[in-house]
This record gives C-alpha cells, sequence and structure tokens, in this order.
C-alpha cells in the first residue's frame, strides 16, 4: 500500500467517524468482550505493548554499540523516529475525532480498566504494527516478521476482548503504524543511507 492509500484509508475513517461505527462493530465487540474480560492470555498480550514496543529500538541500538554495527544503530534511529511518527498521529486522530470508547456507550460491553482517553484509533494498535512493520522493512527475515506481525494481531484482538475499541479503531491504528514505519523508513534511505553513500565516496 503506498502512502497516498494509507492517508486516505485514514481520512476517509477519521471523517465518516459516524458510519464506521455500525452495527456488526457493536456487536464485533459484545460477541468478543464477557462480562469480566480477565482471560490471561488476551491480558497478557496488551500488556506487552509498551516494553516491547520501548524495548526493541533499545535494544537495537545497543546491540549496535556492542558489535560496532552502524547500520543497526541507525536501523534504532530509524525504528524510534516513527515511534514518534505514530505516536503523534495517533495522538492527533483521537483529539480530532473524540470517538468514546465501547463501553462509554454501551452498558453491556465490560472494559477489563477504566481509560479516559478517546477510542479511535487504537493506541496499542498502531503501536504494535509499527514495530512489526518496522522489524519487516529493516530485518526482512520471515522468522522475525511472521511472530512479529502475529504478535499484532493479538494485540489488536486483545483490545476488543478488553472492551477497549471497535474494530476499525484497531484497523486504522494498524494502518497508522504500518504507514508510520514505511514513513521513517523512506526518510532514513532518503536522508542517513545517502549522507552513508556521499562520505564513502573517494
Amino acid at each position: 500500500m503506498k502512502p497516498k492509500h494509507i492517508l486516505l484509508v485514514v481520512f476517509l475513517f477519521s471523517t465518516l467517524n459516524g458510519f464506521t461505527q455500525a452495527v456488526w462493530e457493536v456487536n464485533f465487540v459484545r460477541n468478543a468482550n464477557p462480562v469480566n474480560p480477565n482471560n490471561q492470555l488476551w491480558k497478557t498480550l496488551s500488556s506487552t505493548e509498551k516494553p516491547i514496543v520501548i524495548g526493541v529500538p533499545m535494544g537495537m541500538f545497543v546491540a549496535g554499540l556492542i558489535t560496532k554495527n552502524k547500520d543497526l544503530q541507525i536501523d534504532a534511529y530509524e525504528t524510534a523516529a516513527g515511534l514518534v511518527i505514530t505516536t503523534l498521529a495517533t495522538q492527533s486522530l483521537k483529539a480530532i475525532v473524540k470517538r468514546p470508547r465501547p463501553y462509554r456507550t454501551y452498558a453491556d460491553i465490560y472494559p477489563d480498566e477504566m481509560d479516559d482517553s478517546y477510542s479511535f484509533p487504537s493506541g496499542h494498535t498502531s503501536s504494535v504494527f509499527f514495530i512489526a512493520t518496522s522489524l519487516a522493512l529493516t530485518c526482512k527475515k520471515w522468522y522475525i516478521t511472521v511472530p512479529a506481525f502475529t504478535w499484532a494481531t493479538g494485540v489488536g484482538y486483545s483490545r476488543m476482548y478488553l472492551g477497549q475499541h471497535y474494530p476499525s479503531d484497531v484497523f486504522v491504528g494498524a494502518v497508522v503504524g504500518a504507514g508510520s514505519a514505511y514513513a521513517s523508513h523512506w526518510l532514513n534511505k532518503k536522508f542517513f543511507l545517502r549522507k552513508k553513500k556521499i562520505t564513502q565516496l573517494p
């Protein structure tokens, strides 16, 4: 998906928010969300978002320092920059759209915990899909990419199981995260790698 297509998807979902919260979305969350959402698999998956999202760029940078691998250090910078992009994009959309979380609107949807922030898009999902896409772009190894996207998908589903988000929140969160990864990768190739090639010229 090209960057302009990603922007179009996000724009449509953010401006037509009243249409995206369809009956099927509410029913999907109702079916996924139990009265007492305490399944440890989904709660644990959801809680892995912050440590992994922060740990991946830090781990890459430390490994690059230890092994004196400049390329790995640049990949760490790329990942950190993309994380800033996806966070800003997600928080901006939340402030613009201001969609309440499902349990704020429907009494028969039960959250694992109360959250005062807005629902659209899912911040957890944007972060984990950013990391998964970033790893796919920098590592390009299936045994890293497949588990990364499996984990990201699991986190996305967990946010609905826990009553925190609608499917469109999760979908757009994934698009924002993936788009941010592509944006930071493009910036890396355009500036850092270009500068590296210039400095290596005789």
